[in-house]
């Protein structure tokens, strides 16, 4: 399982950081167009994006990546009724997909609730067979 990584700039060479600096002195109007269409920021958003804009002109390299679904590994393991290191361990492998934020792992909100409800119907397929086991029910291929 693999997520989108973050999305990272390279600091701006000097010309380009100098005209940024000079367009963002003294406003904190954000409009962005899209294809042509001018969309007017939502507060927080237009401060996260004058944040950005404002790193950009000092000439800092930056990374953009969504995180209301991110979870700590804590909070993964605490949803999943796991422990924090089964739920390492299910990341080293591939199982539960994660991003990494420097040394720290995150999971979204989806893959771990995607990996229960894989253990569930596994669980339930386990039972299933167990149940047609004991009861001499059981099915074979090709009988």
């Amino acid at each position: 399982m693999t997520l989108d990584a973050p999305k990272v700039s390279s600091p701006l060479n000097n010309d380009e950081q100098a005209a940024l600096a000079r367009t963002l002195a003294g406003s904190d109007d954000v409009t962005v167009f899209v294809d042509g269409t001018a969309h007017r920021l939502a507060d927080d958003a237009r401060e996260a994006v004058l944040d950005l804009l404002r790193r950009l002109s000092r000439g800092d390299a930056v990374s953009v990546a969504s995180v209301a679904d991110l979870l700590t590994t804590s909070q993964a393991a605490e949803m999943a009724g796991i422990s924090h290191t089964f739920l390492r361990n299910l990341t080293d492998r591939g199982e539960v997909a994660v991003q990494y934020r420097g040394s720290h792992r995150r999971i979204r909100r989806q893959d771990i609730m995607a990996w229960l409800v894989s253990q569930k119907a596994a669980t339930e397929r386990t039972a299933t067979h167990t149940a047609a086991t004991h009861t001499g029910r059981e099915t074979h291929p090709g009988n």
